[in-house]
């Protein structure tokens, strides 16, 4: 499997994403919080992700691009654990809810306790 994260792995309908927001359930592990859905494809990915940081907490745009950006790779690097055990379609939203600036371990140790919680929740 590569480690991509390409353009057709991205969540991006609006339609999708307010569904997302009213019927997901969710998953937390500080800072973050899943939002996942049960969902279908017409392209075949198994799941489709976005990240989003509140501007609530990260008045500055750069604050908030570089933790986006922090999520984006640790969800690139360790995404394969939830495509090797997952046989349905899934679409994720990733929330940063801490309220102060973080480090690339920090945000990697809590997607990987993300992806057990949720594993654990959908066997």
């Amino acid at each position: 499997m590569k480690f991509t994260y390409n353009k057709s792995e991205k969540l991006k309908s609006e339609k999708q994403i307010g569904e997302l927001f009213s019927n997901g359930k969710s998953i937390s592990a500080y800072p973050l919080r899943l939002v996942y859905i049960e969902s279908s494809f017409s392209d075949g990915i198994s799941i489709k992700s976005g990240v989003s940081v509140p501007k609530r907490n990260f008045k500055k745009a750069v604050d908030r691009i570089k933790i986006k950006r922090l999520m984006r790779e640790a969800y690139r690097l360790n995404k394969y654990e939830l495509f090797n055990n997952i046989t349905t379609q899934y679409a994720f939203m990733i929330l940063y809810i801490g309220k102060e600036k973080t480090s690339f371990s920090e945000i990697d140790i809590a997607i990987k306790q993300l992806f057990e919680k949720f594993l654990k929740t959908n066997k």
